[in-house]
């Protein structure tokens, strides 16, 4: 009786051994199998291997190289080995990986921020009638419109000459009136400082005054963009100081005949005011020159230069783009546009519009900019 017990127990280990053995090979069998590190540590941990082989396995966590024990048996070893230089290349494999995602993302955003899209020709134009008002003028030169509000003579034959500028490549844009904004937009949203207007630079006509600048330089001209502050803290006095700000320019870094002072148009009666024209599917918000005179007693001798190229740009406009511009003012005020041959001011908009029209509209200008100049 005893014989036969001592026999079924060894027998039972026998079986028991066997029994491990193969659990063991099947463990190995699945692992080697494994290309995924996480699926390989799902198995690992699914088949309880730190029940077979003790301490052989240790933790596999943080993504850390697996080291196993030198102790025991030529599977030990070779367990270790494997595993060691299966873990260690999917780790390498995933940070390479992962730079590359990082690298591709960051050539990404620097490609984006440099890309302009440039303005289309031959697309549909169509001003928007809603929340504008009638056109006036008084004059009429090759299909272009003006108002003239000033007591000088507009020559139709001094407008009828060739453009006279010596620097065509280079650009000044300024803001007399900085602080000039528009109407709060889902992406454009601010708090206001005044009526339409902040001291933020972000939502101002500094910012479209950003959008020209690029999309000028998109077609190779030297652009500076001036932002200082001429309305702020003090709206009284703005043209004296940007006159000031225009000069240290032409004195200290280019020789500009195209100088543009960026303004926002405003009509104190009607806050929602929003000048604008459709450009194939886009909104453009609409443009006006208002070009000063000697008729207000100051020195003048550029105004007929400037207006002359008012009326180029806007005759160019008329053909790519009918109804991107208003009437051109003309006044008796100087504006300081007695410092170049193409000083202007340009009234982006008004408090209508969103600033996301106003941007819309400097692709369409500097477009018909470059078609005049080149």
């Amino acid at each position: 009786m005893l014989n036969v017990t001592i026999i079924n127990l060894k027998t039972a280990i026998k079986y028991l051994g066997i029994a491990v053995l193969l659990i063991i090979c099947i463990a190995i069998t699945r692992f080697f199998w494994t290309k995924n590190n996480k699926k390989a540590e799902e198995n690992l941990e699914n088949i309880n291997l730190t029940n077979c082989i003790g301490d052989i396995l240790p933790d596999i966590e943080g993504k850390k190289t697996v080291k196993i024990s030198n102790r025991g048996s030529n599977l030990k070893r070779m367990l270790n080995t494997e595993l060691s230089v299966m873990n260690t290349l999917i780790i390498d494999g995933e940070e390479d990986e992962q730079i590359i995602v990082e690298n591709n993302k960051d050539e990404n955003i620097e490609e984006n921020s440099n890309e302009v899209e440039l303005a289309k020709t031959g697309v549909e134009t169509q001003k928007i009638e809603n929340n504008n008002i009638p056109e006036k003028f008084n004059t009429e030169f090759s299909n272009v419109k003006i108002k003239n509000e000033s007591d000088r003579q507009i020559a139709n034959e001094l407008l009828e000459q060739d453009l006279s500028l010596e620097n065509k490549k280079d650009v000044i844009i300024f803001h007399t009136h900085t602080c000039e904004s528009y109407t709060s937009s889902e992406n454009y949203s601010y708090e206001m400082t005044g009526s339409y207007r902040t001291t933020d630079l972000n939502f101002t006509v500094s910012r479209v005054g950003d959008e020209l600048e690029k999309q000028l330089q998109a077609y190779n001209y030297n652009v500076y963009h001036d932002k200082t502050y001429h309305d702020y803290p003090a709206y009284s006095g703005s043209y004296g100081r940007s006159l000031t700000t225009v000069q240290n320019i032409l004195n200290n870094n280019m020789k500009a005949d195209m100088i543009i002072d960026l303004h926002r148009d405003a009509v104190g009666s009607s806050p929602d005011y929003a000048p604008s024209v459709k450009i194939g599917e886009e909104t453009a918000a609409q443009l006006m020159f208002v070009i000063g005179t000697d008729g207000g007693g100051l020195e003048h001798a550029n105004w007929m230069e400037n207006l002359k190229f008012a009326v180029k740009i806007q005759q160019k406009a008329n053909e790519l783009y009918p109804d991107l511009f208003r009437p051109i003012i003309v006044r008796n005020s100087r504006y300081n546009q007695n410092l170049g041959k193409a000083a202007t001011i340009i009234e982006v908009g008004a408090t209508g519009n969103t600033m996301e029209q106003c941007l819309t509209s400097m692709k369409y200008l500097a477009k018909v900019i470059n078609e005049v100049i080149k």
